[in-house]
């Protein structure tokens, strides 16, 4: 393989972190979070954010994800998401298992979004039949979306604003939180509190940390405590947590995250600038962050596979293919995945 642009969660660790991990090795550390670069994460992330915040370090965006839903929603409970969400189609049941058995009930949308009208006929549909029926008590939005798409600011405002008028818990699947912010200019701010989030699935691990992640609460810190139990219970409460926070630490320091998406949309936007040029490929999605989405023959995606180009074809759509951008992709490896797509036709 001359370049893979398989996903960015074959990408390796960023040298900052590594150097990060290498200055929190020496000598000894209080255990289970309670080490000084864990305790620093609250001020830390609330510094970046602009407002007081509670950091929870966890391993892998799967466990993030479940224990703020399942810290949120009772057994009886229902999460409404996007009919193509990570935590619907990705996660194995994890939000259930966290959640004994509460619901993931979709809605529809283009380009990977959840719209006010989807969300609406959501709610409906998981409600209607009193006691019989599963209670709505979580929004679940994803950023970016798994089309690879953006949701705006006011877009995330605007289905939170239905979610809270509702009642329901809102929370934000942040696995390329960083290439979203990147990508719209915007402050993290804008795309979280401000916009009506209250938790977020922080993802680190997909942008150059290794094995890294957060649950970030903005408000209702009463839920903090449950959070803290499901990750024990579930297995996720580290020993050598310092490992996990002085990755985040280094992470957000200095805009290191920023700069490692803007890498990786920079080198997604040329690839789509060729697939909207070439005569017989063509994107299937707004290629918005570090994501870009193929449409083109079989045959066609066979031929770059041979030449050397590792990307994953869509599960049961062997003309679809995507092609992830990572921190560490080269502008050669780019030019490479450009000449394929030109020899390849």
């Amino acid at each position: 393989m001359i370049a893979n642009f398989r996903s960015d969660n074959e990408t390796p660790v960023a040298e900052p972190i590594l150097q990060a991990l290498v200055a929190a090795n020496a000598g000894t550390a209080a255990a289970y979070a309670e080490d000084e670069w864990s305790l620093r994460l609250d001020q830390a992330f609330g510094e970046l954010f602009g407002t007081e915040v509670r950091v929870l370090p966890l391993p892998t965006g799967t466990a993030a994800n479940a224990i703020a839903l399942a810290s949120v929603t009772p057994p009886w409970g229902a999460v409404l998401c996007h009919r193509n969400a990570h935590i619907y189609c990705d996660e194995s049941g994890a939000p259930e298992f966290y959640g004994h058995g509460l619901r993931l009930v979709t809605g529809g949308g283009a380009d990977g979004k959840l719209t006010p009208d989807s969300l609406r006929s959501a709610m409906h549909g998981a409600a209607g039949h009193g006691v019989h029926s599963y209670e709505a008590a979580a929004l679940s939005l994803t950023q970016c979306t798994e089309s690879g798409t953006l949701y705006t600011p006011d877009e995330i405002a605007a289905l939170n604003a239905i979610a809270h008028d509702a009642g329901l818990a809102t929370h934000l699947d942040g696995a390329r939180f960083a290439n979203a912010v990147a990508a719209l200019g915007c402050e993290p701010a804008d795309l979280s509190w401000k916009a009506g989030v209250e938790m977020l699935s922080f993802g680190a691990s997909k942008n150059g940390c290794l094995a890294a992640e957060a649950l970030v609460l903005f408000g209702h810190f009463d839920r903090y405590a449950t959070a803290e139990r499901l990750r024990k219970r579930g297995g996720h409460l580290y020993s050598k947590m310092r490992y996990l926070s002085a990755q985040l630490l280094a992470y957000i320091e200095d805009g290191l995250w920023l700069e490692l998406a803007g890498n990786a949309n920079r080198q997604a936007g040329v690839f789509a600038a060729a697939v909207a040029e070439h005569p017989a490929a063509r994107l299937e999605y707004p290629a918005q962050a570090n994501e870009v989405f193929v449409r083109w023959t079989a045959e066609a995606f066979e031929r770059m596979a041979s030449a050397g180009i590792g990307f994953l074809t869509w599960p049961g759509q062997d003309d679809l293919a995507r092609f992830v951008f990572g921190h560490s992709t080269t502008d050669e490896d780019t030019r490479r995945l450009v000449a394929a797509l030109e020899q390849s036709a």
